[in-house]
């Protein structure tokens, strides 16, 4: 049978009613099961649509933003919100209003009621925590010192904050509130606090009852670019480009070089880590023509995830499963609990958000993976919120469990392969741009004025 373009599904979709149309005022999106003979971009508009309705229909009623997963595990209660996750949430309700899986009204209604929330909410010199309880905005302690700033986790969600920043530009009261928020919880990071009074790190936490004791400097390479970059790119609490080179760029695992299957890899562990390295900070931050004096960035994150695909097709261990179109190793849950796979902490576990977020490195061989999650193993991991998070063949476990971290990089950095919508709005931030010349980055997107 010939295989179900785009535009035929979205007739389908409006037709059998299953898709919100787009001036419905519908709370909810219908989940959908296992479709066939799709096309390569109707599958990937059912697979972002779905995976979105974590952040839609799963989002908390209250304060709208992403909850930490859908089970409740690890005794973390109904009222836990990720911060990071949020941003990465606030980044897939951009790709929602972009493809019409709900209205713009919709969409700026969710974002205004999180905006609001989160300028409420508690945050510590600037800084959310790594949990916030999405009725009160209080903290819920990530661990029993980590009760105050994680700095980490807020970068991830200003990544987003700063794209519907650059998103909601309309001329209207509620658009123009949406920026001016934003605006106002951006001016107010201190980012300078964050250097332990003037050392050459930013560190990950700060707690009014624990202080610096956790004693975390943020060093690399690994999924935390992001975070120099902004506090780079902040104005009120500036930091000086010298903590960029003599910190981050200075720990022991930072420069590679070493070539692996092939690939040769600048920065980081041998074999490059989990591939959550090449996503997080790059769900806006645009590798494309983006070099420093370190790396070419997208050089490092395809030989990366090319090492990772090799690895699995390689499958040194004889994992059952393992193959060209089933591949993908990073951090999620698995049978033991949770863990950050690789090819060097590999325990037979598949995430699918490490391949389907790869799709702007590796898209054909992203597509592989996806036709065999979805057509193959659909009936034991695709489900309401799309694809469940990790499932090891090899010990006969599919995850029930979805998490935030995971279902949204799916959702953006598929559209930043189809569109590039994400990237465009980042680095079209004038404070982005402020920070990456004060570091000397070279890149195509960053203006020459």
């Amino acid at each position: 049978m010939k295989k179900i373009s785009s535009l035929l599904l979205l007739s389908l979709i409006a037709l059998g009613g299953f898709a919100q149309k787009t001036k419905q005022a519908a709370d909810g999106i219908k989940p959908v099961g296992i479709i066939k003979n799709l096309g390569d971009s109707a599958l990937l508009d059912v697979v972002q649509r779905q995976t979105f309705r974590y952040f839609w229909d799963f989002g908390h009623p209250t304060s709208g933003l992403a909850r930490e997963r859908s089970n409740v595990a690890f005794d973390y209660g109904n009222e836990v919100i990720t911060t990071g996750g949020s941003g990465f949430g606030i980044m897939s309700l951009i790709v929602a209003d972009h493809r019409k899986f709900i209205t713009h009204e919709q969409a700026v209604d969710r974002m205004t009621k999180m905006v609001d929330f989160l300028w409420k909410a508690d945050a510590y010199h600037g800084v959310f925590p790594h949990w916030l309880n999405g009725e009160t905005g209080k903290t819920i302690r990530f661990g029993r010192k980590d009760d105050g700033g994680d700095l980490v986790e807020t970068s991830y969600l200003f990544q987003g904050l700063l794209c519907a920043k650059q998103y909601f530009t309309a001329n209207t009261p509620k658009e123009r509130h949406i920026r001016d928020v934003i605006s106002w919880m951006w001016g107010e990071i201190e980012w300078s606090w964050y250097t332990q009074g003037g050392r050459d790190n930013l560190y990950w936490h700060w707690s009014p009852n624990n202080g610096w004791v956790m004693n975390f400097p943020i060093r690399g390479f690994n999924e935390c670019l992001i975070t120099y970059i902004l506090a780079e790119s902040g104005e009120r609490y500036p930091v000086s480009a010298d903590l960029y080179h003599r910190g981050w760029a200075q720990s022991d695992f930072f420069k590679n070089g070493q070539t692996f299957y092939g690939h040769k890899l600048p920065l980081g562990f041998d074999y490059g880590g989990p591939l959550f390295f090449s996503q997080y900070s790059f769900l806006g931050l645009n590798p494309t023509g983006l070099k420093d004096r370190y790396a070419d960035y997208w050089e490092q994150n395809l030989n990366h995830t090319l090492i990772n695909h090799d690895y699995c097709v390689d499958n040194p261990k004889k994992f059952k499963g393992y193959g060209e179109n089933c591949w993908g190793l990073t951090a999620s849950d698995n049978y033991e609990g949770y863990n950050a796979h690789s090819p060097t902490n590999d325990l037979g576990v598949i995430t699918p958000t490490a391949a389907l977020s790869a799709f702007p490195y590796t898209p054909k061989q992203s597509m592989q993976a996806l036709r065999h999650f979805y057509y193959d193993l659909g009936d034991k991991i695709w489900g309401e919120y799309g694809f469940t998070d990790a499932f090891s063949e090899q010990k006969d476990w599919y995850a029930k469990s979805y998490l935030a971290i995971d279902q949204g990089p799916i959702v953006v950095m598929i559209e930043n392969y189809r569109s590039g919508l994400l990237w465009n709005l980042f680095m079209s931030c004038p404070e982005v741009q402020n920070g990456l010349k004060k570091l000397d980055f070279q890149s195509p997107y960053i203006s020459k004025k």
